[in-house]
């Protein structure tokens, strides 16, 4: 099974990662690095994941440079650090530092794609049930705006897109295929190695929303041959708030057109606007540089901890979680699809999501809420209102998922 497609659902006699003794010691070291550790159980990676103490620590030391010279003298001597940054960022996805930008969000990321096609009346979006709501919204906003047209394309039994069908909804048409990659909630991978072979050489675009993967499964844009990957920073590559950054092929930049450009994307020569001939030319000039490090910082510390054996233990904990889960009387486990990742969705029929969660918190463990309104197609279909999402990393144990599981069955007698 390839990486960028997830791991399949296993037995609990495979996962024995989770238990080995290894791997416990490289847990401990990583927990050590992350003080909330000894004080929460932290579920909520697929929210916000606990950054790490050098991460933290690259923010804050640039913070007080600022402090004492000013944000662009301070800017100016970290500047080859930064360059660096679009190098490990580079290689998290399988590109080069010049397809990179970096951006204040996923959302930014994506949106900075989708509005920088010229779209035309009569154009075809196609998308999965699982697309995530911000992207929809977008989606039916050039529907109103442009005539798009955006369509669902149909699911397999197992909840992933239904490949095949795909396939045959292809004709020119379709200017654009873009599906997220690991859905906020589900537990879905979505298959997309699978996706971009179908489309082979298809000259629709492949936007692919890795806002949930990035950190948790590795990625590569020539594997899943993928013409623009968008992510975020504070979700399970631990890089701080207000960072993102987008992943666009060279090959696709002459079809994009940034809404929004200034001195740093863009120049002007004998009257007329020139863009950038990189991926920056979807950053603007102002940005947080302490953030931007403190990504960068994250991004090399994810691969020095190994994305192979990040995915195999997350994967691993996040079905050891399932199968606790499943035990216990009152709670329905609803995750789909024939692979899964390490967010985890379930919901007790005698007490709400919302209390469980609150009361959870009161206890010092971290889950959340995940509601209909973002991913209104998907839960819309499965009669679904509000779920908990339990979202695991590689800095949790078994030991957490026992006590988890011990605390909502506490709840729920």
């Amino acid at each position: 099974m390839s990486a960028a497609h997830g791991v399949s659902v296993r037995s609990r006699g495979e996962r024995s990662l989770i238990h080995d003794s290894g791997t416990q010691a490289t847990v401990a070291r990583l927990r050590a690095d992350t003080p909330a550790c000894e004080n929460v159980v932290h579920f909520d990676n697929a929210g916000s994941a606990l950054p790490p103490r050098p991460v933290v620590d690259r923010v804050i030391r640039h913070l007080r440079r600022e402090e004492q010279i000013g944000g662009y003298l301070a800017a100016d001597e970290v500047r080859d650090e930064l360059a660096d940054g679009y190098a490990a960022l580079a290689r998290l996805v399988g590109a080069r530092p010049e397809e990179i930008a970096v951006t204040d969000s996923a959302t930014r990321s994506w949106v900075s794609v989708f509005t920088g096609v010229s779209w035309r009346e009569g154009d075809r979006v196609l998308t999965a049930a699982s697309e995530y709501s911000s992207n929809l919204i977008a989606m039916f906003e050039a529907a109103r705006e442009r005539g798009v047209r955006v369509e669902r394309v149909p699911s397999a039994a197992d909840g992933d897109v239904d490949v095949d069908a795909l396939s045959a909804m292809l004709d020119d048409r379709v200017r654009m295929v873009a599906i997220t990659h690991a859905p906020t909630n589900g537990g879905l991978v979505q298959p997309v190695e699978r996706i971009g072979a179908a489309l082979g050489d298809h000259p629709a675009l492949f936007l692919v929303d890795a806002c949930q993967s990035i950190g948790q499964l590795p990625l590569d844009l020539d594997t899943v041959n993928a013409d623009a990957l968008s992510a975020t920073g504070r979700k399970y590559l631990r890089a701080p708030r207000g960072t993102g950054f987008l992943a666009v092929r060279g090959s696709a930049l002459e079809d994009l057109t940034p809404v929004h450009v200034d001195l740093d994307s863009a120049w002007l020569e004998d009257g007329r606007v020139r863009l950038r001939g990189d991926a920056r030319r979807f950053e603007l000039f102002e940005r947080n540089v302490a953030a931007v490090l403190g990504l960068g910082e994250a991004a090399r510390y994810y691969l020095d901890v190994g994305p192979e054996w990040v995915h195999e233990y997350v994967t691993g904990l996040a079905e050891h979680l399932r199968e606790r889960l499943t035990e216990l009387s009152d709670v329905e486990v609803t995750d789909i699809g024939s692979c899964r990742s390490g967010i985890v969705s379930f919901r007790a029929h005698t007490v709400p999501a919302r209390e469980l969660v609150a009361r959870l918190k009161e206890r010092g463990v971290h889950a959340t809420v995940s509601r209909a309104s973002s991913t209104p197609w998907d839960m819309g279909d499965r009669e679904l209102d509000e779920l908990v999402r339990a979202s695991v990393h590689y800095y949790n144990t078994p030991d957490e998922v026992a006590r988890f599981c011990a605390e909502v069955a506490s709840m729920l007698r």
